[in-house]
């Protein structure tokens, strides 16, 4: 990087210093964590998306599709179900949670269940995202350092206190609307990196026809049982289903932002937004990591700086499997674009990151108050509230930092239990929300039963537990192999099963039932023209994808 590139992340940074004094007026919960509940549905679609296309997408969504060992445009499958469970969310979940008029989504399961029902859904939430979240800067950071020399220290904590104090300034409004800012910048990012790789390939041979058609392929009909399978169509619609409408329907740092509309009109336009913009976006990620993968084939120049660095800065992985894939798209940034871009470029990873790490620290502060502090109390003194609240904020951000140094870069098998456990979640959580606001007939107990055995129950189901029990206990090793996104799937019908024969067996005993908001399925929330829209859009996608290899071919 030369000056210009410095000067353009010098600007990018102090503007976003700017942004949160730009919001730092809020009056009360309501102001600073949903915004006032005044948000209009196009910044809140696009910190929705941003949030979930993190950094690590930015970087390893076209490293898995050029270069990884298996991959291919079969990363589109995740694309599929996402129309699918937009549905789900605007007519079942959405609705009674922003009737109710909460801060944190799991107030709404007290309400329905008891007040350690909802403790164990936001421990659960707190840790896995902070870590999470930790591990997520931690990488950017260090594939950074290894592409620009620049400590990984000093990237992470960059990252992290500029994040830390516009969130803590302003509030809601400053991180919806930096996560817009940094969603256009990782959309033009991405569209520079796929226009100049295109026009590099082209100079240097062309896109060779074995390696399209070796990586072109986007559906693959298999289950996801056993050995390879991975991928296949099933798994990725079904499973994929009960992922995504949990994960944006029932986890806070996504479901906080559609608390934070105007009304629920406005609730419905941001859904479709996002259930119709995600796919084309995903797909210039893929169609870029394709270019770029077969410009490292044309250019040993680009091989062997990927090769350099791989063998430097991750010796063990290189060692094991090769090249570091996720190197492509930095050191390409670096080697192969003019300067101003590159610190464009720089400033869309570092756009993605902080909008990923502004949404966790934001959402972790919510809960932290509303289910630890106020517990939804109306009358808790605003003053002491706002304050607690930019307390929390700062509390999140250093533990998220704190994450990130501790645990990022370790291969200890405490990270490895924490990704196996949040990949067994999604599916219990997302049960106890749709029995919450459907069911009357399952009792507290029932409830707290139905998470904890059907989490038990999809650790043993999970290859990664499995690994690490069988290493410990060798008995325990078993061969059984099932892809990981299911267990979303059996996650979910496990604790409703589980949950309603124990309430058969011990009916609950007393519970204000009047507490929670009354809601109601009818049929014109299937018919509306949102709901008619990602349908056909379900079925386009799956169309388009089974005919792009010919496309592309």
């Amino acid at each position: 990087m030369n000056w210009l590139d410095i000067a353009i992340i010098i600007i990018y940074i102090l503007g976003f210093l700017f942004l949160g004094n730009l919001f730092k007026n809020n009056k009360d919960s309501k102001d600073y964590f949903l915004g006032g509940k005044s948000m209009g549905w196009f910044p809140l679609s696009l910190s929705t998306m941003a949030t979930q296309l993190s950094a690590i997408s930015f970087i390893s969504a076209p490293a898995f599709v050029g270069l990884k060992l298996n991959g291919g445009l079969q990363w589109l499958s995740f694309e599929f179900a996402v129309p699918l469970a937009m549905i789900f969310i605007m007519i079942v979940i959405i609705p009674p949670l922003f009737r109710s008029g909460i801060v944190s989504i799991y107030e709404y399961i007290e309400r329905k269940y008891d007040y350690s029902t909802r403790v164990i859904l936001s421990t659960v939430f707190q840790i896995s995202r902070a870590l999470s979240t930790g591990v997520m800067v931690y990488t950017i950071a260090f594939i950074l350092q290894a592409v620009l020399g620049i400590s990984f220290i000093y990237t992470i904590l960059i990252i992290s206190i500029i994040t830390i104090i516009y969130s803590w300034q302003g509030g809601m409004k400053a991180v919806v609307w930096g996560d817009a800012v940094q969603m256009i910048l990782l959309f033009a990012g991405l569209v520079i990196c796929l226009f100049y790789g295109y026009q590099l390939v082209h100079d240097t041979g062309g896109m060779a026809a074995d390696f399209v058609a070796k990586r072109s392929e986007v559906i693959k009909n298999n289950f996801g049982l056993g050995a390879g399978a991975e991928y296949g169509i099933w798994p990725m619609v079904l499973g994929g289903f009960f992922l995504y409408a949990s994960y944006y329907g029932c986890d806070q740092t996504q479901a906080q932002r559609m608390l934070s509309a105007k009304s629920e009109k406005t609730i419905k336009q941001l859904i479709l937004a996002n259930g119709l913009l995600r796919f084309p976006v995903v797909l210039i990620y893929c169609l870029m990591g394709l270019v770029l993968g077969q410009l490292v084939f044309n250019s040993p120049d680009f091989l062997s700086a990927i090769e350099q660095v791989s063998m430097t800065h991750f010796p063990q992985e290189y060692e094991s499997s090769g090249l570091k894939a996720d190197l492509m798209v930095p050191i390409f940034i670096i080697e192969y674009l003019p300067h101003g871009i590159i610190g464009l470029l720089m400033v869309g990873i570092l756009s993605a990151a902080m909008s990923s790490l502004s949404s966790t620290i934001n959402s972790l502060s919510a809960v932290t108050l509303e289910d630890f502090i106020t517990r939804g109390n109306p009358n808790y003194d605003q003053e002491k509230y706002m304050w607690y609240s930019k307390l929390a904020v700062v509390f999140w951000g250093i533990v998220c930092i704190a994450c990130a140094f501790l645990f990022g870069g370790s291969d200890s098998p405490v990270i490895e239990i924490i990704n196996a456990i949040g990949s067994v979640f999604y599916g219990p959580v997302l049960a106890t929300f749709v029995l919450a606001i459907l069911s009357k007939k399952i009792s507290p107990l029932g409830m707290k039963m139905g998470i904890i055995i059907a989490v038990i129950i999809n650790l043993f189901l999970s290859e990664k537990f499995q690994d690490i029990m069988g290493s410990i206990v060798p008995a325990l090793d078993f061969d059984f192999e099932i892809f990981w996104i299911w267990l979303n799937f059996t996650g979910f019908f496990l604790t409703i099963f589980i949950a309603f024969i124990v309430s058969m067996i011990k009916p609950k005993i007393s519970i204000d039932m009047d507490n929670a908001p009354k809601f109601t399925l009818t049929k014109d929330m299937f018919l509306s023209k949102e709901v008619l829209i990602l349908s056909g859009f379900f079925i386009f996608i799956l169309v388009f994808s089974y005919f792009l290899p010919t496309i592309l071919f």
